[in-house]
């Protein structure tokens, strides 16, 4: 079996780590599956096709049920009496998403003696401790390429309502106010502006594809280079070293996974070097940059408009500062979840589900923890 083969070689190759005691899970038999999601609410019925919710739990219930296993929904996920820890100590699969994410501790893990596979509707799987899942022999799979359209597009909106200053003006309308002067004194042309993108995965290639019509300046770091044709395609120019890329951009838009390296690497120091009304997009994860140093510099302009739908901790509490900073266009995390994307996350997290009750392996792509070993973009 495919999850039996993953669990063996985890644990021949991690054997000092005491929570591998737990042993390795066959896939045989029924299964108790629990996915954790946001709350539809009055919305689940305008749309047949929000499958993303608890009410609907990615549309396979049905197809779970007929097979003899247990499916659990819930939004319920914080805290030690929250539905989630209720069912830790015998479920089998854990589904969740970047969206209303389950934060899977080790604590969690320990806990969990069923585990066997942690699987995210969507993209993006740093909610997880990858090195305790690794160390416990579990595997981690996320649905890659399920709303990396969604994303590009969404950060794309951004830039142009950050570079023309559009909230604003919409504020004035809703209020009964007409202004023109204090939208126009800071609104400008995408074209000929400078954009750097941290990191050009798929998600960052596509946005770069859909800005060469604007006759940006396009500028990218990640750990590879992507393909010379799409360099030429674009036009967009390598820059190996972040911290010279940085101060060279109008624009910078985070595309990069979360990982100890990439913790926090917007600091204060790095944003004090930054050209001065330097504009930024963070679809990508909340805690990539320091949170209060992105509202500080909001606040003296150093930062002239600071845009995203990724928080840390998610949910957002409601004194949090990004909440209340100017020069923001803030939203809750939606990006990667339009009704497109839902209805792709979820036929991935079927397709994976099916693959292991039968034993078989998931596309190469779509591991993110896999016989004890983390993907690249997590090391």
């Amino acid at each position: 079996m495919a999850m039996k083969r993953a669990g063996v070689s985890a644990i021949r190759a991690l054997c000092s780590s005491p929570d591998l005691t737990r042993g390795v899970h066959s896939t045989a038999g029924s299964k108790k599956i629990v996915g954790v999601f946001y709350k539809a609410n009055e919305y689940a019925e305008l749309n047949p096709n929000f499958v993303g919710t608890v009410e609907r739990g990615l549309g396979i219930r049905d197809w779970l049920e007929s097979q003899g296993h247990q499916y659990v929904v819930t939004d319920d996920k914080e805290g030690p009496d929250c539905e989630l820890e209720k069912h830790l100590s015998d479920l089998h699969v854990l589904i969740t998403t970047p969206f209303h994410p389950a934060y899977v501790t080790a604590e969690r893990i320990k806990k969990a003696k069923n585990l066997q596979l942690l699987l995210t509707a969507g993209i993006g799987s740093d909610h997880i401790d990858l090195k305790a899942a690794a160390e416990a022999g579990l595997t981690v799979a996320e649905v890659t390429g399920s709303n990396v359209v969604s994303v590009a597009e969404d950060e794309l909106m951004r830039i142009l309502i950050l570079v023309r200053n559009f909230l604003p003006g919409y504020h004035q309308v809703i209020n009964g106010d007409w202004n023109v002067a204090g939208i126009a004194h800071r609104a400008y042309d995408l074209e000929g502006k400078t954009v750097g993108t941290i990191g050009a995965g798929r998600i960052g290639r596509l946005l770069l594809q859909r800005l060469k019509p604007f006759n940006c300046n396009l500028l990218y770091h990640d750990r590879i280079k992507i393909d010379p044709e799409l360099e030429v395609q674009t036009g967009a120019k390598f820059e190996e070293d972040l911290d010279t890329m940085l101060p060279k951009c109008d624009i910078i838009v985070l595309n990069t996974p979360l990982t100890e390296k990439t913790r926090g690497m917007l600091d204060k120091e790095r944003i004090s070097k930054l050209k001065k009304g330097v504009l930024i997009v963070n679809n990508a994860r909340g805690a990539l940059v320091d949170t209060q140093a992105v509202a500080d510099a909001c606040t003296s302009g150093h930062i002239g408009g600071y845009s995203g739908d990724v928080w840390f901790p998610q949910p957002a509490p409601k004194d949090h500062p990004w909440r209340y900073m100017p020069n923001q266009a803030m939203t809750p995390h939606i990006s990667g979840t339009t009704i497109d994307a839902q209805l792709r996350y979820a036929a991935g997290t079927k397709d994976m589900l099916d693959r292991y009750f039968k034993g078989e392996e998931f596309p190469l792509q779509n591991y993110i923890v896999r016989e004890g070993v983390l993907a690249p973009q997590y090391r």
